[in-house]
């Protein structure tokens, strides 16, 4: 267990790269404790794969309430007791309502977010891990969640695309930004211990750990 000056860390990226198995693994590494999306939780998300423009807006709404809800017990707790690393960072909830959402739907969500989304949390440091759509789709083939099966190469660059120009223009924490295409950060200890390491030497600004281009 490694100690740190560090209360709150997230770890983002799209579908199937790998965010939650990394938070789990720093969360160990630093004594800390993982803060996880509950995907399974959510029961209209197996409908948004079968159909997305029909189940989009409750699938986000539920997402918004369980994103919420963490976030408030991080500020009940006293900010932070322990180190907390999370798989999400609550703006990651915007960018999809985008994605999905037509435009009175959108402007429902926002409605709702206005209400009941308060003050955010921000980071002391977030990972973004970027991988190219075809080692996405792979990677969400080889963990075999039924209905991830539903989701297309168009849903995914789309998504990626988003990603891309949100943490382009992301300068409220310090960032680092990994290529999980060329590394294997959850089976190779190695790769592993890298990006450990350079996580050390982060006090502010941008990073990179063999980056793919924007």
């Amino acid at each position: 267990m490694i100690e740190t000056d560090l209360e709150y860390i997230v770890v983002e990226g799209p579908i199937g790269v790998g965010k939650t198995t990394l938070a789990r693994r720093l969360a160990e590494s630093y004594g800390g404790e993982p803060l996880l999306e509950a995907p399974d939780e959510n029961p209209f998300l197996p409908k948004f794969y079968e159909n997305p423009r029909a189940n989009a807006l409750s699938t986000q709404l539920y997402f918004l309430l369980q994103r919420v809800e963490q976030i408030r017990e991080l500020h009940q707790a006293d900010m932070f007791t322990n180190l907390r690393v999370g798989d999400y960072m609550i703006e990651k909830d915007y960018l999809f309502a985008q994605l999905n959402l037509n435009a009175d739907e959108l402007r429902l969500y926002e409605q709702v977010y206005a209400q009941i989304a308060g003050e955010t949390v921000v980071p002391d440091l977030v990972i973004y891990l970027q991988a190219p759509v075809n080692v996405l789709m792979d990677r969400i083939s080889n963990r075999g969640v039924p209905y991830e099966a539903g989701i297309d190469q168009h849903y995914l660059h789309r998504l990626v695309s988003a990603y891309t120009h949100f943490f382009f223009n992301y300068e409220t924490a310090p960032l680092v930004i990994v290529n999980a295409a060329e590394i294997d950060i959850a089976n190779n200890e190695d790769d592993y211990a890298l990006l450990f390491e350079k996580l050390q030497t982060i006090k502010k600004g941008r990073h990179y750990l063999n980056p793919l281009p924007f």
